[in-house]
């Protein structure tokens, strides 16, 4: 059903992966929309209590795939005139699979290994629960490239990290790996990339015996909770912003230099 991720139930514990490993698993528009079709499909599965979210390969997800929203944006401004709104649907698909997999029914568990970069980590951050490798490495380079963090990215990392925090790693792109990520708490356990198949599939048969009911309430209790602490219904508005940037001139000269550096570097 599916051309960039797959999907296993038929039972308790479903599975949902990313399956761009050429790609370290970036996020292009067609993977953006059949997350959130698998996120629905796995609802529609009474029988699922758990999924746990992953990349295969050697990366959890490098973010969005730069190389196919650009096009999409430059296509959109040749063909339509200067009407933004096919850029803006774009952009605001990111939005989309975060709240779709953020309102999954089922206890959602991210199996973080090698990168987990700008939008994955926001896939990440729409999970319940983060379980990291030793050699994971975060970044959120949005800034460096010009554009801003969205998809509700924001608000859902002032949750976890607070607003200090949010502000130095979304505006410096410093990187951070799995130990300093625990301390922050993004995430719940850091183990040794040997043993973190066994780390997750431990923890989701633990949370696969419980009952839906229980499992359910909590879930929605705690981002209840969440959302009227720090909300995400302005998260909409992130696209306006996206596109904006794509079409400020500093911006475009910023994310430029950035990728032309970073291209040095290989």
């Amino acid at each position: 059903m599916f051309e960039t991720l797959t999907v296993e139930a038929g039972g308790p514990v479903g599975r949902l992966t990313l399956r761009r490993p050429e790609r370290l698993n970036a996020l292009n528009l067609r993977c953006l929309g059949e997350l959130v079709d698998a996120a629905r499909m796995l609802d529609r599965d009474q029988a699922v209590k758990v999924v746990v979210v992953a990349g295969e390969g050697r990366a959890f997800c490098a973010g969005v795939d730069l190389d196919d929203f650009a096009s999409r944006v430059a296509l959109d401004d040749a063909s339509s005139g200067g009407d933004r709104r096919p850029a803006r649907e774009a952009a605001d698909q990111g939005r989309r699979m975060a709240e779709a997999v953020t309102g999954m029914r089922a206890v959602t568990i991210a199996r973080i290994q090698g990168h987990c970069v700008g939008g994955g980590l926001v896939l990440a951050a729409a999970c319940d629960l983060r379980v990291a490798a030793e050699d994971a490495v975060f970044s959120i380079p949005e800034v460096d490239l010009g554009i801003p963090l969205a998809w509700g990215g924001v608000p859902r990392l002032v949750r976890e990290l607070g607003p200090a925090l949010t502000k130095e790693l979304v505006m410096t792109c410093r990187p951070f790996d799995a130990a300093e990520a625990a301390a922050l708490r993004f995430v719940n356990r850091v183990v040794p990339a040997g043993r973190l198949d066994a780390e997750v599939d431990g923890l989701a048969e633990a949370l696969a015996v419980k009952s839906t009911l229980t499992l359910t309430v909590t879930k929605q209790a705690v981002n209840a909770a969440a959302e009227e602490a720090v909300s995400t219904r302005g998260a909409g508005l992130d696209a306006d912003v996206v596109v904006s940037a794509f079409h400020d001139p500093e911006s475009r000269e910023v994310g430029a230099r950035y990728l032309a550096s970073r291209a040095r570097e290989r």
